[in-house]
């Protein structure tokens, strides 16, 4: 490499580090004849491959025969691909003004990649990122610890202090071009000799560890980045199609004396594992396990690893793959129920619906703070609940005489501050960790405080049903309560949630599915809770099923409908008979 910069460079104006007081001494010399914009690309993509990527290395070292000389021929041929892919894009920006400040946002980008990745065991790509772009203050305020700003300057400042003074040489703009394309020709050339030369390992790596890949950094933020702009500047994806316009309700609607309600609470973060009801050791849903007259699916599986993936998916009548591949934006289930008459009102606790409840009327839960569910902007969900009679007062007579449908989105879990989501009541598991610094904690007293947090979702989700069973005199009630995801509490040194589904434990996907159905809903739909508890107790079933369950459920008439996938049908189909 450096024989090709030497070359890069008219000999008359060659000038590089020889040593460790000459390079530093550019900073203190201004007189000091000026560095090509070659060799600052160079040294910041070492930088940036070398320091920036220790969450990357870290993982390369624990790969079987690391100890090896052949083993040390691959990490070295990975550096120079990292590097080298790091020095392509730069060259894209080796400009005399565009370069500092696009070396400044890649190494900022690099050190706060590095932070989240050595923190928490994640990996970034787009999901991740569109994660992290829809998440609000609070939340975001939760990751805030004093470890992320020690770890930004230590990987971001030191190049940062001697890339600023450091006098870069003016070239004319056709030598800056030619320059620049010369650099990028010398580092594609780089990477594909090195890979040539480790070619069977890598591909063999890359493909048993595709989480690599994701570790690259600052190159997997690029790369994410650039996915979201083309998905976000695709005029198709502007355009939202309608859906279920010829919905109906059913023959069940025909002369009611009682109209349906159901509460759709999409709980956050909750591992299936980690509920009391689905058999886990711990005592952690006594109120909801005390009851007889709930099913629970212990084996749902969600959509996607994080909010921005699963809520979406849950609401789309395309199910996973078809919604990952589509090729445009539809209505929601949201929209379908509203096309057929009922009444809705989505009420949140948490950042937003992305996207899902635009066209319903929306309440927020800060607009009822609470002093004592509430504090520094966040509310406990108990808080969904509170003035919700008058919420729901509020719709259109006229629907609601049809039916309603509330979605109740909780914080839940939200992690990494799973001790906020609990009040002091309820944090029966102790010691809990009560740092938003995960590591900083043993892995028991995370476990710990997430516990607790399902201790607050068992409170919150028996106070709905008792709250629903008031409502028998004028309506006939259900709820179903979902997550949207799991969770990592420090398995494998992995935390949170959001890495990419193929690669992502199935603590991040398995997820909880309670249903409560009154004695009124139960003889209207012809769908016993009995049945449930039987049928869908170990049966796999999936967020696919979602869209069309809720519209089985309703007895709400759609083409878009597909009974195949309705949860409920099976034990709809058994009573059929006993109904006549």
């Amino acid at each position: 490499m450096s024989l090709l910069l030497r070359r890069l460079l008219p000999s008359r104006f060659a000038w590089a580090p020889t040593s460790i007081s000459t390079f530093f001494g550019s900073v203190a010399t201004p007189s000091q004849r000026a560095l090509h914009p070659a060799w600052a690309v160079v040294l910041i993509s070492v930088w940036l491959a070398t320091v920036c990527n220790l969450p990357l290395w870290r993982k390369v070292a624990m790969l079987p025969g690391q100890g090896s000389l052949r083993g040390w021929g691959f990490a070295l041929a990975f550096v120079l691909i990292v590097a080298a892919g790091n020095a392509a894009l730069l060259s894209l920006l080796a400009w005399r003004l565009t370069f500092k400040p696009a070396a400044t946002v890649l190494l900022l980008m690099a050190a706060l990649g590095a932070y989240f990745m050595m923190a928490y065991g994640i990996v970034i790509d787009a999901s991740m990122l569109t994660n992290v772009l829809q998440t609000d203050l609070h939340e975001s305020r939760d990751l805030l610890t004093w470890r992320l700003p020690v770890t930004v300057l230590a990987l971001a400042a030191p190049p940062l202090l001697w890339l600023y003074p450091c006098r870069l040489r003016c070239l004319g703009a056709w030598r800056q071009l030619w320059h620049n394309a010369l650099l990028l020709f010398v580092s594609i050339g780089v990477v594909v000799v090195s890979l040539l030369l480790v070619f069977q390992d890598f591909s063999s790596t890359m493909r048993n560890h595709t989480q690599l890949r994701y570790l690259i950094n600052p190159l997997n933020s690029v790369y994410a980045l650039g996915d979201i702009a083309v998905h976000t500047l695709n005029p198709e994806n502007h355009t939202l199609h309608p859906l279920g316009r010829d919905a109906q309700l059913g023959a069940s609607y025909s002369g009611q004396t009682q109209a349906p309600l159901l509460v759709l609470v999409l709980g956050e973060t909750g591992r299936s594992g980690n509920f009391g009801l689905n058999g886990y050791a711990r005592p952690t849903t006594p109120l909801l396990s005390a009851r007889s007259d709930l099913s629970s699916a212990r084996n749902a599986w969600s959509c996607g690893t994080s909010t921005a993936a699963s809520l979406p998916c849950m609401f789309s009548h395309l199910g996973k793959s078809q919604f990952e591949s589509r090729s445009g934006n539809y209505e929601t289930l949201l929209d379908v129920l509203q096309h057929a008459g009922l009444a809705l009102l989505w009420v949140d606790n948490q950042s937003g619906c992305n996207g899902i409840c635009d066209r319903v009327p929306y309440a927020k839960t800060s607009d009822k703070a609470d002093p004592a569910l509430c504090s520094g902007g966040e509310c406990l969900d108990s808080i969904l609940l509170k003035d919700l009679d008058a919420r729901i007062a509020a719709l259109p007579a006229a629907q609601r005489a049809r039916g309603t449908v509330v979605v109740l989105h909780q914080m839940g879990s939200h992690g990494p501050a799973y001790y906020k989501r609990s009040p002091l009541a309820l944090k029966q598991f102790q010691p809990e960790c009560t740092s938003s610094a995960l590591q900083e904690c043993q892995q028991q007293q995370i476990v710990n405080a997430y516990d607790n947090s399902i201790l607050a979702t068992d409170q919150m989700l028996e106070n709905t049903i008792n709250w629903l069973q008031a409502q028998s005199q004028q309506a006939q009630t259900a709820m179903i309560y979902v997550a949207d995801h799991g969770e990592s509490l420090g398995e494998n040194n992995l935390y949170l949630h959001g890495l990419p589904y193929a690669i992502a434990p199935d603590v991040q996907k398995r997820v909880p599915w309670i249903t409560w159905l009154s004695p009124a809903l139960q003889a209207r739909t012809g769908v016993s809770t009995a049945c449930l508890q039987q049928d869908l107790r170990e049966r796999r079933i999936t967020h696919d099923a979602y869209f069309h369950s809720v519209l089985g459920l309703l007895d709400v008439r759609s083409s878009v409908y597909q009974p195949e996938q309705d949860i409920y049908a099976a034990c709809r189909q058994r009573a059929r008979p006993a109904l006549k």
